[in-house]
């Protein structure tokens, strides 16, 4: 069904926003007045001023060109450890419920067993193990989170298998690897794309928490969970610190997990008005 003006209107705007955080991220070097890196002992943690708009943290770099720089290295994490985990779990989800018999069966006990975890404390223990950096916090969350794709790819091929179309392609000889990429992933994809949106936020935090646990990014990167980290031993001296990170997170958080949700109105066919 056609969807509402109103429905229409708050897509563009958060997807307007979405943009804006995006063109930060891409121009981070040209707008941030500083060096993110630059560090002066004279400046440190001067109070937000008209020289400095955030303040210094206690090595005299500017935060808000740390919180820029920030927001493309949070971006950057995200964007990858979503397009991995969507990725890997969409392939497994599929493959299991096409194939059926053992193939499903054992691929969903891995499913279970994962699930058996707590997601979160498990990725801290990979991400323990394997040192804190970048790379593997996004290889230690990819472990524990690819789970739930895998779920609705093999949820959503079950329901395709047994439509007529389906039926028809297979009378017709066509390859299994055909019917997956002719009839069964155009089907999905719209499904997978939307929740791939609206993990976005979670992510974010999840990323921000465990750098802010010292298993992410390692100084001196700018990012917004590590400056977190670092902003808590002052938080009575300098609260600039904490707060301006915090903020960010915030409100770039709410931005996408809104988006997402005016992108799943949008994509879905049996929105009404």
């Amino acid at each position: 069904m056609l969807l509402g003006t109103q429905d229409k209107f708050l897509f563009g705007l958060y997807t307007f926003f979405v943009l804006l955080i995006a063109g930060l991220a891409l121009f981070a070097p040209w707008l941030a007045p500083y060096d993110p890196y630059e560090a002066t002992m004279r400046h440190s943690l001067m109070a937000p001023s008209a020289e400095h708009l955030f303040g210094t943290d206690k090595l005299g770099r500017d935060c808000l060109t740390r919180i820029l720089y920030g927001t493309r290295t949070s971006l950057m994490m995200t964007v990858s450890l979503v397009v991995i985990i969507s990725g890997l779990g969409t392939f497994i989800g599929v493959i299991s419920g096409y194939c059926g018999g053992k193939v499903d069966i054992v691929l969903m006990r891995i499913v279970d067993m994962m699930l058996a975890f707590p997601g979160i404390v498990l990725a801290i223990a990979i991400a323990g193990i394997m040192g804190g950096t970048i790379l593997n916090t996004i290889l230690a969350l990819a472990a524990v989170s690819w789970t739930k794709y895998a779920r609705l790819g093999r949820s959503l091929t079950l329901k395709l298998r047994e439509r007529d179309f389906i039926a028809a392609a297979v009378t017709n000889g066509t390859r299994p690897l055909q019917i997956l990429r002719r009839h069964i992933l155009p089907n999905i994809l719209s499904t997978i794309v939307v929740t791939a949106a609206m993990d976005i936020g979670t992510m974010i935090m999840e990323l921000a928490g465990l750098s802010f646990l010292g298993f992410g990014a390692q100084p001196p990167t700018p990012e917004w969970g590590l400056m977190l980290n670092e902003g808590r031993q002052h938080i009575q001296t300098a609260p600039w610190l904490m707060l301006y990170p915090g903020a960010a997170i915030l409100i770039v958080v709410a931005i996408f997990n809104l988006w997402g949700d005016s992108l799943r109105d949008i994509m879905d066919p049996q929105r009404a008005n």
